[in-house]
């Protein structure tokens, strides 16, 4: 796993040097042709890549963007509606069975179908009209990690091709240097703040609450920690009530129009008396997690998560379990 998390800058720089005529034709062809509804297809650390990829279009190009519930078509052989429809699936291997069920059905029905995934001989890219490989090379760990930034970059590509903003492309073209400098980041008091905790929340808002979903995740898998992501505004809505003395909080405080509501919420948990861990930019009052700045405020979660990883890694064996092998689970999961 902290090999493959390190790793992730040089895939990233792989992938943008790869591929980009195909991201500008499809982007032009939304442009020409804008889609009446998109649907995201993913599950598990690809589907907050997703929600990330998700979260940059609605925010950026004004358009809703649904997470399709699998089952739908697997399930309930629900007749979706095709027409001006785009469909985009994440994933690593590309097997998963209510992957491609859904992306098999769009396609035969008309819509425009994009898959985004690493393995590009599976069936995934096999069914999709549009496939763009991850290059993160070959991830054998577990748990994600160089797959699942890669995925975060791969849809960052999409909208800044689909909005043809040279700036966002330009940010991208200056991430792997950025990663480099995330993945050495000093996140060691984390360690040391969580090593004896059995429960936590992770906080982030807008284009964090992906790499919270992310965190949250790995901290289950690798750390046996019951974590738990929320939004900054929708943990007001019942979850703070747990909050007491000592309660540990992860809040991921990137640049943007969430920050400041971030931060204050930080410094209320803190006057609380939670165990507050803040990840921003330095010299962020409060800080203790530094936060690599990009060169866009939008591919700051990116960041966050580079550092995130040897972070929950380093942890994982501080608490006596091996990161590389989290119980239960194995590499590909087929769910129908």
């Amino acid at each position: 796993m902290l090999l493959e998390a390190h790793e992730a800058p040089a895939a990233v720089a792989r992938q943008l040097s790869r591929n980009s005529a195909d991201y500008e034709a499809l982007g032009a062809l939304l442009r020409q042709q804008p889609p009446a509804s998109i649907l995201t297809i993913a599950r598990g650390s690809s589907d907050h890549a997703a929600h990330f990829m998700g979260y940059l279009i609605m925010a950026r190009l004004g358009r809703l963007v649904t997470t399709l519930p699998m089952s739908l078509i697997t399930l309930y052989q629900s007749q979706i509606a095709c027409d001006g429809l785009l469909s985009m699936a994440f994933s690593q291997s590309g097997q998963s069975p209510d992957l491609v069920a859904p992306t098999r059905f769009f396609s035969e029905g008309g819509a425009c179908t994009a898959a985004f995934v690493n393995e590009t001989d599976s069936p995934l890219a096999r069914c999709a009209r549009w496939v763009f490989p991850l290059h993160a090379g070959p991830e054998t760990s577990v748990a994600a990690t160089k797959s699942f930034i890669t995925q975060m970059v791969a849809g960052a590509r999409m909208v800044a091709s689909w909005q043809k903003d040279e700036r966002l492309l330009g940010a991208l073209s200056a991430l792997p240097e950025v990663l480099m400098r995330a993945a050495s980041a000093d996140w060691s008091a984390a360690v040391e703040s969580l090593k004896g905790v059995d429960r936590l929340f992770v906080i982030g808002r807008g284009t964090s609450l992906a790499v919270a979903m992310e965190a949250a995740l790995k901290f289950k898998e690798t750390c046996g920690i019951q974590a738990e992501a929320f939004s900054g505004a929708e943990i007001k809505h019942g979850p703070m009530a747990l909050i007491d003395e000592g309660y540990p909080l992860l809040v991921f405080a990137a640049r943007g129009p969430a920050q400041a509501g971030l931060l204050s919420f930080a410094q209320e948990m803190r006057d609380r008396g939670a165990r507050v861990l803040l990840a921003a930019p330095p010299g962020t009052a409060g800080a203790n997690l530094p936060i690599a700045e990009s060169a866009s405020p939008d591919l700051d979660p990116v960041s966050v998560i580079q550092s995130f990883y040897p972070m929950v890694e380093a942890l994982a064996r501080a608490r006596g379990m091996n990161p590389d092998q989290p119980r239960f689970l194995a590499k590909v999961t087929r769910t129908r």
